[in-house]
């Protein structure tokens, strides 16, 4: 397999290690779930743009730039799972999650892009 697609996709971690006790799987999986569930959000609220508001002026950027915030953050949120599923197995330490920070800055981004939109269209 490619090594970028075991950076992105990392096979699954349940094959290494000793079983964990169960909540922290399930409070890993419950996580993995809230940013899936973020993910879907985003991506209605792409799809959303695009289709309910055709006439708004860069509504197409907009959506596209929820979309791809919505395929990033899906993607990431398995490969944050599988990690840590993993280190909790081999008793290591949690690894750090970029993550959050790029959820930030992407939400940040998305409202820059729509506030900027926004004064465009009143012109």
């Amino acid at each position: 397999m490619n090594s970028w697609r075991l950076h992105l996709f990392p096979p699954d971690p349940r094959r290494v290690g000793a079983e964990p006790d169960y909540r922290f799987t399930l409070a890993n999986e419950r996580t993995f779930l809230a940013w899936i569930r973020t993910a879907l959000a985003l991506s209605a609220g792409g799809l959303g743009v695009i289709s309910l508001l055709p006439d708004l002026f860069g509504s197409e950027v907009l959506g596209l730039l929820l979309l791809v915030l919505s395929f990033a953050t899906a993607a990431t949120a398995y490969r944050r799972w599988a990690n840590n599923e993993k280190a909790m197995r081999l008793g290591e330490a949690l690894p750090p999650s970029k993550l959050p920070q790029f959820m930030a800055t992407g939400t940040a981004l998305v409202a820059i892009v729509a506030a900027v939109l926004f004064v465009l269209e009143q012109r």
